[in-house]
């Protein structure tokens, strides 16, 4: 058998042509490709041949930016400065009015302050207050009821309802009647009113001696879960109710709930005082506070005379249209 002889060396002709054997072949298989897929190439071709382009007029980019940060920092600072200027303006402006409008635990002086409401007719029958557990714990908690129900007792509010989320007063019935009925002692001496404090849905604590009288000033104690778990565990027992045959889904009315949501909680207010910078109502029963006219001062975040009494003026100006 012969020996195979080596391959001829490639000549100059040779060697020039194979590197051009697979661009070819790619060349080939390219123009083989369906439309679509050259399509989506040129597309992306097309893009990165964008990306890859330098930015046009930096410097007139980097000018505007800093033009724009620099129109936000005046903007910070002038809202800034209204800020500042506003907290002073209200805050010298309560401090007028608690120094030139301090009761001294003088029932007589809040009588005279609210003499004009009175005789226009102008003074709620039901003020209800949010106050804050947070702010000063149990003890400042109770001693702002005790405060809040004196100035009511003196103005002839009938009744006061006081709202704290967490519901705490709930738990201390006592203490705070107690509370109120001494600080009711020393604005008005041994002739005092006469108070009832109640926390739906407890029994209501009485005076001795005062159990089935109309007394001078009833003060409810509620919270976050007499809002909106009152109105889910109302609706869980009218749908119960209908369900049995009991009721026909014609007897449900906005009368009977209005009813219902009143007897086991509270009636709606006339007022509702935020003893703070803003309105919020910290998850207030909603339903009660339908027409309630709510009031709060800008900036002021402490229990005040000042705060009540602006707040019984600013209701005595409002005028109940009712949709018309």
């Amino acid at each position: 058998m012969a020996n195979a002889s080596p391959p001829p060396p490639y000549s100059s002709s040779s060697s020039s042509a194979y590197p051009l054997r697979p661009l070819k072949s790619a060349l080939r298989s390219r123009q083989q490709r369906p439309p679509e897929v050259l399509e989506r190439e040129r597309i992306l071709l097309a893009r990165l041949q964008t990306v890859d382009q330098p930015r046009e007029k930096p410097i007139r980019d980097f000018l505007a930016t800093r033009f724009y940060k620099f129109v936000l920092l005046i903007i910070h600072l002038l809202f800034s400065i209204y800020l500042k200027f506003r907290w002073a303006y209200h805050n010298i402006l309560n401090r007028g009015l608690s120094i030139l409008y301090y009761h001294h635990r003088t029932p007589q002086l809040i009588q005279k302050d609210v003499k004009e409401l009175e005789e226009r007719g102008k003074l709620p029958e039901h003020v209800s207050v949010v106050l804050e557990y947070e702010r000063g714990g149990l003890d400042t908690l109770i001693d702002e009821v005790s405060e809040i129900s004196c100035w009511c007792a003196s103005a002839g509010i009938k009744t006061l309802s006081v709202y704290e989320q967490t519901g705490i007063l709930k738990s201390y019935i006592s203490t705070s009647h107690r509370s109120i009925s001494q600080r009711l002692h020393s604005y008005f001496g041994k002739s005092r009113p006469s108070i009832r404090v109640h926390a739906p849905p407890l029994s209501s604590l009485h005076e001795p001696g005062e159990e089935g009288r109309e007394v001078d000033l009833e003060v409810i104690l509620i919270s976050e879960e007499d809002g909106r778990e009152s109105l889910v565990d109302l609706t869980k027992t009218l749908c119960d109710m209908a369900q049995r045959g009991k009721i026909s889904s014609e007897d449900v009315s906005v009368e009977l709930i209005d009813a219902e949501v009143t007897e086991n909680t509270i009636s709606e207010p006339d007022l509702l005082i935020l003893f703070s910078p803003s309105v919020v109502l910290r998850g207030y029963p909603p339903w009660q506070i339908r027409l309630t006219e709510i009031f709060h001062v800008q900036d002021n975040s402490g229990v005040g005379y000042q705060v009540f009494l602006r707040a019984l003026h600013r209701f005595a100006k409002t005028e109940m249209r009712f949709g018309r």
